[in-house]
């Protein structure tokens, strides 16, 4: 079974041709903002290196959010319009969970933080079960200082993963028994989105495209801004 996954919630781009839950071809693209620009010609360019057609994928899978709002809603829109013309489902794996299921083997709680910008971040916890990792709670968008607030009455040992926690590194400074995951860990995996969507799909857990969408958890600037003005 053949997949496509993309996620573009951060800043970064990334793009995976899977088979069976395994990768055979990633693309990630730090590219800022430009995730219109750079997501069509990473998806050609995978398509040309592992010799895969459309025609060959039995479904899309998609980083739904929580993520910066411009890029989530290129990712999203991409995978809808293809699953469209391609007549196949969309898996949309929460972006959170994609940071959070590589770290899966560790005995600590591992919080995934994502910046939002506006000075606040994006947030959930897990707990590692047998297979993968289980939310300790909802997808939540707080600021640094609410969110360094509620791990210190947690008394075990935690382990940060995502940008934001690097983004706020004075702040979560404070936390004692808190650790940090590595460089490798502050953005979306790619590798992840194709495992969970092929486990997903194996137990025919998918959406028709036109039911799929974008977890934001705040409005845009935009919608911020026309509320303010009254309009």
């Amino acid at each position: 079974m053949h997949l496509l996954a993309l996620d573009t919630a951060t800043e970064q781009v990334s793009v995976a041709i899977g088979r069976d839950g395994a990768v055979l071809g990633a693309v990630q693209l730090a590219g800022g903002r430009r995730h219109a620009e750079q997501l069509a010609p990473a998806i050609e360019y995978l398509l040309r290196e592992t010799g895969v057609h459309q025609d060959q994928f039995a479904a899309i899978a998609v980083g739904r959010g929580p993520g910066l709002f411009t890029g989530l809603r290129v990712g999203v829109t991409t995978a809808k319009v293809m699953a469209q013309a391609l007549r196949i489902p969309v898996v949309a794996i929460p972006t959170l969970d994609l940071v959070a299921y590589p770290l899966r083997h560790t005995s600590r709680l591992i919080v995934a933080v994502l910046d939002a910008r506006r000075k606040e971040v994006f947030h959930a916890g897990y707990h590692a079960v047998p297979g993968g990792v289980q939310r300790a709670w909802d997808y939540t968008v707080a600021t640094p200082a609410e969110l360094v607030a509620e791990l210190e009455t947690f008394t075990g040992g935690i382990l940060l993963a995502g940008d934001g926690v690097a983004r706020f590194r004075d702040e979560f400074a404070a936390l004692e028994h808190a650790e940090r995951a590595g460089a490798e860990h502050s953005t979306p995996n790619v590798a992840a989105l194709v495992e969970l969507a092929s486990a997903r799909m194996e137990r025919e857990e998918f959406e028709q495209p036109w039911d799929v969408h974008p977890l934001y958890l705040r409005q845009s600037d935009a919608e911020i801004e026309w509320d303010r003005r009254g309009l």
